[in-house]
């Protein structure tokens, strides 16, 4: 509405002195369309020309004057701005000279005067041409000045090449070529379609598909490639930016195909290729509708909610309207901003924000009993493996006993859904990190059992850019100057971004029935090696040459590959082809809780042997026995 508006004000704001001189124009385009008319009629001898023919055209002028003056302000041929001026600009002009021609008979019947059969075509065409270049060399002399003053304003000049001849990379270069601020030249154009191939695009060569795009960028000296193909999803995305990114060109990327539904396709909209476009495969996509229709009006408790999934969870609850947000968690500078900033951009909200620890029994019953929170999103854990395996007391204390003391407030407060955010490294655990979210898993299984809240579990990999991830190490790492630091070249890791996770969570608690284990389909595992190289290359450097990779070998507790099943789980599709559930595994619930009760009593007591603990609970688990 602001734009529509803004375009209002600019036409209203047109000076008086221009349309004047386009009435002028046009006055003059009449009279010499008539005489061209004619002159062509007559073999381009004006000699031969018949004097009532003359004379008709001069008893017709003021009438067509008059004529073309009311339909070309009915088409708004003198509103438009000619500067911008497209297509639509050009339709309007064609149907209004083409009314004026269709017009001549009549006018010659008004004016008892004849004029040849083939007057109003060839007069037609005449005016189009007249009217029309008029109005669109005024368009060609002001884009030519802007160049003329990109160029003395921007000596140098960022050569780029456009991938993508559709709607998006016409919006994105006619953009560049009429603005003086950008300092932005476009010298090709590649696409797949090989009818492009040889054509122009707003007179810039379409060179090829993209097998040319390494030739092209030595050919036109490329510095920055802008991928301008908003339709296209990450699967078809990927083999297009591993070429990109093997020419060592800053790559930007328009972000997706709702920038064309809503008009905003410009250089603005473009951002760098981050390592997400490289996974090869779509994104996650919610059921909207199911998500506010259950987090709409009620009060969301999210534990961990300064953490990096937890502040997700926040951002995305707050749009769905609840009736309170609460967000509890022990560290107060990542909450502050999380609370900061909600309540930035919602400042309607009902936002609680409290610190304390999952692991106090009694502030966790506290809030419980004052804000009675109907949805309770448990995401306060401690995840890092390799501090976890020198701290494994820790381990337990705050994530199973966190979880447990949170469980069981949600199931006496009589919460209606408790979802956990869980782990593919729970599967087969090597570490006691997975170990201690796996026993978490069994816990919310058993409650379920026994309690009227339905307790689910959510099972993820890896979370791009989240605190602790690689990604952040690798990037810090890249700005140091290197090495980046892998522990092994055949490591393999699954990856999801932070918003697909937050779906993924959201969406199980839309789907849950109670005990489920959801799992995301994350598509094939990413080779760590693989990420950090294509980091390096992102970065517009060279591996082994400006960054070095430098192989550190496994850490305690990690594994070459991480499961997201058990091999006695089985899947179960959902309404959502990328979530599935696993079913559950079943133990004996009685044994389960007794041995609940000797590991809290381990943990409190700084037993030294926990592991074995935990390794009679979860029988998978497996370590190192000297550790």
């Amino acid at each position: 509405m602001k734009k529509l508006n803004d375009v209002r004000v600019g036409i209203l704001q047109i000076p008086v002195t221009r349309i004047a001189l386009l009435v002028m124009a046009d006055i003059l385009s009449i009279l010499l369309a008539s005489v061209f008319s004619l002159y062509v009629r007559y073999d381009f001898k004006f000699m031969d020309v018949l004097r009532p023919h003359w004379e008709a055209i001069l008893e017709c002028y003021l009438p067509n004057i008059a004529l073309l003056l009311i339909v070309f302000s009915i088409f708004r041929l003198y509103n438009s701005v000619w500067r911008y001026a497209s297509d639509t600009e050009l339709m309007n002009n064609v149907i209004a000279v083409f009314l004026c021609a269709l017009m001549q008979p009549v006018l010659c019947w008004l004016t008892s005067t004849r004029l040849p059969t083939s007057y109003p075509f060839s007069y037609g065409v005449f005016l189009l041409l007249f009217t029309a270049g008029t109005r669109f060399s005024y368009r060609i002399v002001r884009m030519l000045q802007n160049r003329r003053l990109s160029r003395r304003g921007f000596p140098s000049r960022i050569n780029c090449m456009i991938v993508g001849a559709g709607a998006a990379g016409n919006s994105i270069l006619k953009e560049i070529e009429t603005s003086h601020y950008l300092n932005m030249h476009v010298s090709c154009v590649i696409d797949d379609h090989n009818g492009c191939h040889g054509k122009y695009l707003r007179g810039v060569p379409i060179v090829g598909g993209r097998e040319c795009i390494p030739d092209c960028v030595q050919k036109y000296d490329i510095d920055e490639i802008i991928i301008a193909i908003p339709s296209a999803d990450r699967a078809t995305l990927r083999p297009i930016l591993e070429i990109c990114k093997e020419t060592g060109c800053k790559m930007r990327i328009l972000p997706g195909m709702y920038q064309l539904i809503n008009g905003d396709v410009n250089v603005s909209q473009l951002r760098e290729v981050q390592i997400e476009d490289l996974l090869g495969r779509n994104p996650i996509e919610v059921n909207v509708d199911e998500i506010i229709g259950y987090v709409c009006n009620k009060t969301v408790l999210v534990t961990g909610g300064g953490g990096s999934i937890g502040s997700e969870l926040c951002r995305q609850i707050a749009q769905h309207g609840p009736k309170m947000l609460i967000i509890f968690d022990i560290y107060e500078n990542s909450t502050y901003e999380i609370q900061q900033e909600l309540n930035m951009k919602y400042p309607e909200l009902n936002l609680v924000v409290l610190i304390g620890s999952v692991r106090n029994t009694a502030r966790v019953e506290d809030i419980f009993k004052t804000y009675r929170p109907d949805i309770v999103y448990h995401a306060a854990a401690h995840k890092h493996v390799p501090l976890m395996e020198d701290s494994p007391r820790e381990a337990i204390k705050n994530n199973v006993f966190g979880t447990l003391k949170v469980a069981r407030a949600a199931d006496q407060y009589g919460v209606k859904r408790f979802v956990m955010i869980s782990t593919d490294k729970a599967v087969n655990p090597t570490n006691i990190m997975g170990a201690s979210k796996r026993i978490c898993e069994m816990i919310i299984q058993n409650l379920n059992l026994k309690s009227k809240t339905e307790f689910v579990a959510v099972r993820f990999g890896n979370v791009l850019g989240s605190n602790g991830s690689v990604i952040p190490l690798f990037k810090k790492q890249i700005a140091q100057g290197g090495p980046v630091t892998v522990t092994s070249p055949d490591i393999v890791r699954y990856f999801m971004t932070i918003p697909e996770a937050v779906s993924l969570v959201l969406q199980a608690g839309a789907y849950a029935k109670g005990g489920e284990i959801f799992v995301l389909d994350m598509g094939e595992p990413m080779n760590i090696v693989d990420l950090a190289k294509n980091l390096i290359k992102l970065s517009g450097l060279r591996v082994d040459e400006d960054i070095k990779i430098d192989f550190i070998g496994l850490r305690p507790g990690e594994k070459m590959y991480e499961e997201l099943l058990m091999n006695e789980e089985g899947l179960r599709e959902t309404a959502n082809k990328m979530i599935y559930i696993g079913r559950p595994i079943e133990f004996d619930s009685a044994e389960f809780e007794h041995q609940l009760e000797r590991l809290y009593e381990m943990a409190l007591e700084e037993h030294g042997d926990i592991r074995n603990m935990v390794k009679e609970i979860v029988p998978t688990y497996q370590f190192d026995k000297h550790v």
